[in-house]
């Protein structure tokens, strides 16, 4: 028995933050849906294996990255890898000065790990990841959310391993500014 009251329904509500995080990884949402079924069956089939040690969400999304790496190994070669060009403005370029050092002094950004216990920071991070632009979101969840490695990650897009790091490099970079602008500079002005 769970120690959750009214287990099945508290299942069925964390759904769509469960199918959000599938469709984000997948993009596909009949993968997504697969992925999100399973992990709520797998929970629905053994409740005595959530012991309340975390939240519910938690437990979930737990279950949930094994599904989507197995569903990312099943469908290795039909993952689309369309490629959105990486226009826009050079990061590199706005954020660096010729010499290498940063062209505005770096907001101190305290205690991180204190940080990332807020709920908020990570509504704000996911909206970071979010507004990434092409595969960057995608590789940068495969690699730090679900923690696939390089020749993995390689495979199932097709792409190099330098063009991996380049763009999560990107990805990094981008994160950092819309963190900047969208959580330190919030917290500092508190």
């Amino acid at each position: 028995m769970s120690p959750v009251p009214d287990y099945p329904r508290q299942l069925e509500a964390l759904r769509p933050t469960l199918l959000k995080y599938a469709r984000l990884q997948l993009r596909n949402p009949a993968w997504a849906e697969d992925a999100v079924s399973d992990t709520l069956l797998a929970a629905l089939e053994k409740p005595q294996a959530f012991k309340g040690d975390s939240q519910l969400k938690t437990w979930l999304i737990g279950i949930l990255k094994h599904k989507l790496v197995d569903q990312i190994r099943r469908n290795s070669r039909e993952i689309s890898t369309t490629t959105d060009r990486e226009d826009g403005e050079d990061l590199d370029e706005l954020l660096f000065a010729a010499d290498g050092h940063w062209r505005e002094p770096q907001q101190d950004w305290g205690d991180p790990e204190a940080t990332l216990r807020q709920l908020d920071f990570m509504r704000v991070l996911e909206a970071c990841v979010e507004k990434l632009p092409g595969q960057q979101g995608r590789l940068f969840m495969m690699r730090e959310w679900l923690e696939l490695d390089t020749d993995e990650i390689c495979k199932a897009l097709s792409i190099t391993p330098t063009n991996l790091w380049v763009m999560l490099h990107r990805a990094r970079l981008r994160l950092r500014e819309c963190l900047q602008g969208g959580w330190f500079a919030a917290e500092g002005a508190k």
